[in-house]
């Protein structure tokens, strides 16, 4: 039996609890659909995300490395975001999950569906 014990921290772990949360995955998306971008075109391109967990999440991100913030010195200040060289890395993994994730989803809510009924029968 393979088991998955690590001294210290579990990089499986760490990471999937970064990326795992509500918005990272989608910022990381953006930004490679996008390219680089301020914060407010950003926002509009998540949709539903909210000014501080967009905020929040791309501190985040760039403490892990994954996104690069570059402000200029201008009034008003300017900042843009893209991905770092790490983050690209990331991608083609991201890419494979989105694409596994459309082509599944039916398949998931029918699963799910199905449960939910077996479930509700007892």
């Amino acid at each position: 039996m393979k088991k998955f014990l690590h001294e210290g921290p579990c990089p499986i772990r760490d990471i999937l609890s970064r990326l795992g949360d509500k918005w990272s995955l989608l910022v990381l998306v953006a930004l490679s659909a996008n390219g680089t971008l301020r914060f407010g075109e950003l926002q509009k391109a998540i949709g539903d995300i909210s000014q501080r967990m967009l905020a929040v999440t791309l501190r985040s991100l760039e403490a892990d490395g994954l996104v690069v913030r570059k402000m200029y010195p201008e009034v008003p200040p300017r900042v843009e975001y893209n991905l770092s060289q790490s983050g690209h890395t990331l991608l083609p993994h991201l890419d494979n999950l989105v694409k596994w994730a459309v082509e599944n989803m039916q398949d998931i809510e029918s699963a799910r569906q199905r449960y939910g009924d077996k479930e509700a029968q007892g």
